[in-house]
């Protein structure tokens, strides 16, 4: 299968570095271009016409999500993976109402980015080899039509979101609270008998809410890992 062409938007230089070398170390993706304003990026949309766009939410000029208005209006066919600082719930919200693929909070992890990659490498291969559609193929290509039905939770006074259950995020919500230190998600997840993705899950729902913090840890190679901790 040819590789996925990617461009690259972000206004920070070192940032935009980052990402770049993040993603070379991804197989199946080849970068085409890197902006670091909404006009160079919207250009090399036009021109390059990758099939991924990483896109920053804060320019001097705008914000990504007028870039993504514009495109979304327009007939580009660019998938959209936002990678932002802004951790407001409308701009979350408009950003859904935007189609983007998965929507990541800065400082960007490498491990978060290839998850992120590899399950939009799996959404197009599902795609490609689809010749019509049944509901149960739609059902796996959408997240929130996940098919299955929730258990049934008890009432609390916050409405939880769609994959998150009360019992499991009171787990996550102790096992951070009652350590003095910070813990990756893969920590969380041993602790409580689940999955790193599913721990991570809970734990950036509750960094979302404002109970926890996170910190970056780079380990002995270098490598950044998301930690959370207690505020």
């Amino acid at each position: 299968m040819s590789k996925v062409r990617v461009v690259i938007a972000e206004d920070d230089q070192q940032i935009a570095e980052i990402q770049k070398r993040f993603l070379e170390r991804i197989d199946g993706f080849e970068l085409v271009g890197v902006a670091h304003g909404l006009q160079d990026a919207e250009d090399l949309v036009d021109i390059m016409q990758p099939e991924l766009l990483l896109l920053d939410i804060q320019f001097p000029t705008g914000t990504g999500l007028d870039l993504l208005r514009k495109i979304r209006s327009g007939s580009r066919r660019v998938d959209v993976i936002l990678i932002t600082a802004a951790k407001e719930v409308d701009t979350l919200r408009e950003a859904l109402h935007g189609g983007v693929f998965d929507y990541i909070l800065k400082p960007l992890v490498f491990d978060r980015l290839r998850e992120t990659l590899e399950n939009y490498q799996s959404h197009l291969q599902k795609l490609r080899a689809m010749e019509s559609l049944a509901q149960s193929d739609v059902d796996t290509l959408l997240p929130r039509s996940s098919g299955q039905t929730q258990p049934v939770q008890p009432v609390t006074d916050q409405r939880l979101p769609k994959g998150v259950d009360a019992l499991t995020l009171d787990k996550v919500r102790q096992v951070v609270l009652t350590e003095s230190g910070a813990l990756s998600a893969e920590a969380v997840g041993e602790r409580i008998g689940a999955s790193r993705t599913t721990a991570r899950r809970y734990l950036e729902y509750l960094v979302s809410t404002d109970e926890l913090g996170t910190e970056v840890n780079y380990g002995s190679v270098g490598r950044p890992e998301r930690r959370y901790c207690k505020r």
